[in-house]
């Protein structure tokens, strides 16, 4: 197995960052804290230093025994809201509602690729925990996000795109997290491209989610209503109210907000009455490294084309917290052929810098404190035809938290 390594400095570099088209407000971006296994950890954050390439080589890394050993956050099954054993003053500190109005329950945002899924949880949830470039299939985990309020608490799932062809047992599996999130939802919302031809969803719905539970609501949302002309825009809804059969049909701009409010506002009129299943200070379970690796993907999309951003798979391998020295960041970048090295490294390291700086930047502003970040690009072929690699990856509906 081939490895190469680089770490960035930030200075030596300087360079216009393209940013993600959704950005939020201060008073839209919370502290995060993490529902995971282990001790809520404080927010860390990330720096970089670049001071050249070198090519080194590895031992194959035992997998089976990282598989057996690892910890996963398990995503297929609701927690446990039944707050029999809490007394009022844990009840009070957990925030959660004696309000026998109080409504909670899941949501799965299902979907065609590209069509705006994910900007669309971001808007509800109000901060940024998917990433959002313009190729389809960015997505690959069902990312779950917490969007509470004193009365209600709505878990979004942000699902992959729903696909027929699938090339690879990667995107079978990501067919079957789809189908995962829908078993558990209270009600579903399915986006679609408004600026399309309108189509029957039904091949769709069955493809992504299969048979859904019975009475479970459905809501369909037209997005980009910004793009399109509103005389076009009430000719499709019609058309969407007259052919599907869904409960009603919501246009938005998930990309401005416009139209969010009446989605949530539809969701609340379905959800179940009952307690919150999370504290309500917090608003995703996954564990910091998730996102971590998240970010240097969205930015490898961003900055490669072709087949090269489909073919990576991120790794958070080291996180040092360090009382005396900046806390110590490793990434590994998981690619199937040498090429593709080749062309994420660039010549002298460049193209490597590029990303891991763009990288850096996104970071610091998600974890607000600057660490060091070294960032490794490794060769495992066909990664992507490897199930137990994929289940260790987290694409078993599990996310990997160490």
């Amino acid at each position: 197995m081939e490895l190469a390594r680089q770490t960035i400095s930030p200075t030596l570099l300087p360079l216009s960052i393209h940013r993600s088209p959704l950005s939020f407000p201060s008073n839209l971006r919370p502290q995060f804290h993490f529902h995971t296994l282990s001790v809520t950890s404080p927010i860390k954050q990330l720096q970089c230093s670049q001071t050249g390439t070198q090519f080194i080589q590895q031992e194959q890394d035992d997998i089976d025994d990282d598989f057996e050993t690892s910890t996963f956050l398990s995503l297929s099954s609701k927690p446990d809201r039944n707050m029999a054993m809490l007394d009022d003053y844990e009840m009070e500190e957990l925030g959660y509602s004696h309000d026998p109005n109080h409504r909670s329950g899941y949501v799965a945002v299902v979907g065609k690729p590209n069509v705006g899924k994910s900007t669309l949880s971001n808007q509800m949830i109000g901060q940024k925990l998917s990433i959002v470039t313009d190729k389809p299939q960015t997505t690959r985990h069902r990312i779950l996000g917490i969007c509470s309020a004193p009365e209600y608490q709505m878990i979004l799932y942000d699902t992959p795109g729903v696909i027929e062809k699938k090339m690879h047992m990667l995107d079978s599996m990501m067919m079957k997290n789809v189908r995962s999130a829908a078993i558990n939802a209270d009600c579903v919302l399915v986006v679609v491209d408004a600026c399309k031809t309108p189509q029957n969803i039904d091949e769709m719905l069955q493809e992504g989610v299969g048979e859904l539970k019975n009475n479970v609501p459905v809501l369909l949302v037209l997005n980009k209503k910004d793009l399109i002309k509103p005389g076009e825009m009430a000719k499709k809804l019609e058309w969407y109210e007259k052919f599907t059969d869904v409960d009603d049909v919501i246009p938005v701009s998930a990309k401005y907000g416009h139209g969010v409010d009446d989605v949530k506002d539809w969701i609340l009129s379905k959800l179940p009455l009952g307690p919150a299943f999370y504290p309500k200070d917090i608003t995703s379970e996954h564990p910091e490294r998730f996102f971590i690796a998240e970010i240097v993907r969205e930015k490898i999309f961003m900055q490669f084309r072709n087949e090269v951003p489909y073919a990576c798979q991120v790794n958070v391998i080291n996180y040092q917290t360090r009382p005396n020295a900046k806390d110590f960041i490793q990434v590994e970048i998981v690619v199937e052929k040498n090429t593709q090295k080749i062309i994420l490294i660039g010549k002298d390291g460049k193209a490597l810098k590029l990303l891991a700086t763009a990288s850096r930047l996104d970071i610091e502003d998600f974890l607000q404190k600057k660490v060091f970040l070294e960032v490794e690009v490794k060769v495992k072929e066909n990664w992507r035809q490897d199930e137990g690699l994929l289940r260790y990856y987290g694409y078993g509906g599990k996310i990997k938290a160490l």
